[in-house]
């Protein structure tokens, strides 16, 4: 059992760790609407997540058949960044000093929001790949060793998340109005970049070395 929470949270952690759009949708949310959106889209990103793990150990057929549709799950996913951060750079936010919450959100911004994360998450090919790939590492383990290796892993994620969203509240406190929409520009500005590289990856099958 320890040795199954040890290696969950090792592979949380470098999941946690990677840079890709979710990290930069954190902040812009956290820093334009305060830490309750930022909290809303990660739990949206969090649902997205667990509903990947069920699948991936309850019906890993169903998963693998997605990796078929590789590229277009890819296409979608690069066409749903490419509009978050078009619209991220030129949605016009108010700014306010409410040093609790920022901003004015109401339920259905919120759902919204909590939707954006599910949605980014979902359709984020590099996410179903490192799902399946955990599943396959694990697949000879007993079912009380994947509980607590996925368990640990979900856990730390969202903690990890959380996290992010308290850090970026914090500094959006000592940052100016301007600031804040410059930031929350630049965040947007690298959801898109993502997205394009994305597309350009997959019209091209272009490869990506590593070290």
């Amino acid at each position: 059992m320890q040795s199954s929470i040890i290696a969950g949270l090792g592979f949380g952690l470098f999941m946690s760790v990677s840079v890709g759009p979710t990290i930069f949708a954190i902040i812009k949310y956290s820093i334009s609407f305060g830490w309750k959106a930022g909290m809303s889209f990660v739990l949206g990103v969090s649902l997205s997540d667990i509903i990947y793990v069920a699948l991936a150990n309850l019906a890993s057929g169903f998963l693998a058949d997605l990796l078929s549709h590789e590229k277009l799950i890819g296409y979608t996913g690069s066409a749903l960044f490419i509009l978050m951060g078009v619209y991220g750079y030129f949605k016009k936010i108010k700014v306010t000093r409410n040093v609790k919450d920022m901003a004015t959100v109401t339920n259905k911004h919120h759902l919204k929001i909590f939707g954006s994360g599910f949605l980014l998450n979902t359709f984020n090919p590099g996410v179903i790949i490192t799902w399946i790939t955990a599943v396959a590492a694990i697949a000879n383990m007993n079912n009380s060793y994947r509980f607590a290796f996925f368990g640990s892993c979900l856990g730390l994620i969202l903690t990890f998340d959380f996290s992010k969203v308290l850090l970026a509240q914090k500094i959006r406190t000592k940052l100016t109005p301007r600031n804040i929409v410059y930031l929350n520009r630049i965040s947007a500005l690298c959801i898109l970049a993502i997205g394009l590289f994305l597309f350009l990856k997959i019209a091209f099958d272009l490869k990506v070395q590593g070290h």
